[in-house]
């Protein structure tokens, strides 16, 4: 058995001092044996750069993925060919960075993880649905063990993911819209799946950006600057149970830990 951490995403410099303050105890107290999280809002709420990815993976997490915010900095250029920084898989070919990746844990055991992104309200990207058709034999001949963070907008799309990739995954996590759902559970073929994993950062204010700020662009329909919101704190994600040999889940768990103010 293995068992995996799923950090639901890191929104701006709370998030990021949610990771450094939390996650190494937590780490402990789960024995945790592989990390990932999503960290496209990891940079000031929108986008990554090199020096925030190494503080993160720094902090201990292994895997880095991202979504429709991954080409909001410039700066991701210097990092998105590390293994370690994952952009959704169903971008075009030739579009610089990684889609999945395979990973091998200090006990020795190979993971693969896969970043996907949604059509719906999103980029006009690929087929996710047929991307996988495509990536899952590649995958297979590595590893039985598949973690899929399908970063979409609307639920429906994300359960059909779920559906489509029960039995040849073990886990269809959803990201993007920062409000964690409550359907966590093992879908009949052996795979976990939760429609959002929620968001470590911020909870005082609109997923994540100063609720005024929000309130006062829906209600004048003028460009604003987007900030950062700063208190009501919370460590949000999943924790897996995976079965090595067959790939299949043995338990999921979404958590939701508060945190004092830093």
């Amino acid at each position: 058995m293995i068992h995996v951490v799923f950090i639901a995403d890191i929104v701006g410099e709370p998030g990021r001092k949610i990771i450094n303050k939390v996650l190494p105890k937590f780490k402990e107290k789960e024995k945790a044996q592989f990390v990932i999280a999503n960290a496209e809002n990891a940079a000031g709420g929108f986008g990554l750069t090199a020096w925030v990815a190494k503080e993160i993976i720094n902090s201990g997490v292994e895997v880095l993925t991202l979504g429709n915010h991954v080409w909001d900095r410039k700066e991701v250029k210097e990092i998105i060919e590390e293994p370690y920084v994952l952009r959704p898989a169903n971008y075009p070919p030739f579009t610089p960075g990684h889609g999945y990746n395979f990973y091998t844990t200090v006990e020795g055991i190979r993971i693969a993880v896969v970043n996907l992104m949604g059509r719906v309200y999103m980029p006009d990207l690929d087929c996710p649905f047929r991307c996988m058709d495509v990536l899952l034999p590649v995958i297979k001949k590595e590893t039985n063990l598949t973690i899929v963070d399908f970063h979409a907008e609307i639920t429906s799309e994300k359960q059909a993911m779920g559906w489509y990739l029960d039995g040849k995954v073990s886990a269809v996590i959803g990201t993007h819209t920062h409000v964690q759902t409550a359907d966590e559970r093992i879908l009949p073929e052996g795979t976990a799946y939760i429609t959002d994993s929620g968001m470590t950062g911020p909870h005082d204010g609109v997923i994540g950006i100063k609720k005024e700020i929000i309130l006062k662009k829906y209600l004048t329909q003028i460009p604003i600057r987007f900030e950062v919101a700063k208190k009501d704190l919370s460590f949000q994600g999943v924790t897996l149970d995976l079965d090595e040999k067959t790939g299949k889940a043995l338990s999921i768990r979404r958590f939701q830990i508060p945190v004092e103010e830093l």
